[in-house]
């Protein structure tokens, strides 16, 4: 699809259509398939260990996929034939086996002292004695958690890690060790590369940094379909610098194309493989780590959509709720709900519920199913509705 100009509705049905929201969910059982494919499009499933609904990681393919059994997406990251790996990307991410060597450079990279949190850059340098020992450890025991190591895994950021932890984390970083499950409690268990990734993968040639940058910038614009350079850098995470470079080159390549988007204050590309769908058809609700509301300010741009994740924001000062998923109903983002899984009483609360301005007149109805669809697939018996927000009084009651 070759395109000068693009229009606000064009380009929410191209990155949408990207995303993978262009045809319906599929019927029957969801198997590794669908996982496969599910990821050929969005290239990564960023990790988040916020469990107030579900784990970050397993909300994108509920969006796309509906209800899913979840131990789909354990055993293709736990068991053999392992389809996917843990590592940085956007963020800390579970993504396609097949993409590790494009990611060595950063492994490389991280060695050196690049691209890592400074502190802890500097304690592995402090502590070079105890990252080898643990290394010995994870080599001859593994696979190992870090509490199995020194009776305590640490919380928070990488300064309320234990010792162990960190010296963990740094060797996972530079790539010498890597997940190779994770508990329920969703804490790491380390091992070697050479023992987590299948042999085809480990034994791949390592490709120049400037190619392996080029393929991950293809990537993140294929996912997103049309995209400013900015969107592109955020998606793997690249510096500025690289991230201009691979587009330049991918835009003499013929992969990129420069188009016109009226508002934008970047250029814009679109990727050779973006199709236009006639129409989206679909609703999902869409966790705060989701691609297509990950970037603010694309989503923002793309969908008139202001958002932010008010986790940290004092409870008082919170203008939507503390777990905020928005609710996309055919190609804009129509609603927003403050969800939260109550295991114990077995009940999906929304906490909140806001109607977008101009959202459909359908909007609750549609909302409605996709709530009970959610509670049902997280084992929940019910749906209570509190009375905040525009979109309360037409949610409510949900059995």
């Amino acid at each position: 699809m070759r395109r000068e100009r693009l229009t606000p509705a064009e380009v929410r049905r191209i990155a949408l259509g990207a995303q993978g929201f262009s045809t319906s969910r599929p019927r029957g059982p969801i198997t590794r398939h669908h996982i496969r494919r599910t990821l050929a499009r969005t290239g990564l499933l960023q990790i988040d260990s916020v469990n107030v609904v579900a784990r970050a990681h397993l909300m994108p393919l509920y969006a796309r996929l509906g209800p899913y059994p979840v131990e789909v997406l354990q055993r293709a990251h736990a068991k053999k034939p392992r389809m996917l790996f843990e590592y940085w990307a956007h963020e800390a991410s579970l993504l396609p086996v097949e993409l590790q060597p494009f990611l060595r450079w950063r492994m490389e990279r991280a060695r050196r002292g690049e691209g890592v949190y400074k502190g802890l850059v500097h304690f592995a340098r402090e502590k070079r004695e105890l990252v080898e020992r643990l290394y010995k450890e994870v080599e001859s025991r593994g696979p190992l958690a870090a509490s199995e190591l020194d009776g305590e895994s640490g919380s928070g950021g990488w300064w309320g890690w234990s010792e162990t932890k960190k010296a963990l984390e740094w060797l996972f970083w530079c790539g010498r060790i890597t997940t190779h499950s994770r508990r329920p409690s969703f804490e790491r268990l380390y091992d070697l590369p050479e023992r987590v990734l299948p042999r085809y993968v480990f034994d791949a040639p390592t490709p120049r940094e400037d190619d392996a940058q080029r393929a991950l910038v293809n990537i993140a614009a294929r996912a997103l379909g049309v995209a400013s350079e900015p969107d592109i850098r955020d998606y793997f995470r690249l510096k500025p610098d690289v991230s201009k470079a691979r587009v330049a080159e991918l835009v003499e390549d013929g992969v990129l194309y420069p188009v016109e988007i009226r508002g934008w204050r970047h250029a814009a590309y679109l990727h050779k493989d973006a199709q236009l769908p006639r129409r989206i058809d679909r609703a999902a609700l869409l966790a705060p780590f989701d691609p297509v509301v990950w970037e603010r300010d694309r989503a923002e741009r793309i969908f008139g959509f202001r958002y932010r994740i008010e986790i940290y924001t004092p409870a008082h000062r919170r203008e939507h709720g503390y777990y905020v998923l928005p609710f996309l109903l055919g190609d804009r983002i129509a609603a927003r709900v403050d969800l939260k899984a109550d295991r114990k009483e077995r009940v999906l609360l929304v906490q909140s519920s806001h109607a977008e301005p101009k959202a459909p007149a359908h909007t609750a109805e549609a909302l409605r199913r996709e709530l009970e669809r959610l509670a049902h697939w997280l084992d929940l018996d019910s749906v209570l509705v509190m009375p905040r927000g525009n979109l309360a009084q037409q949610l409510g009651p949900i059995k």
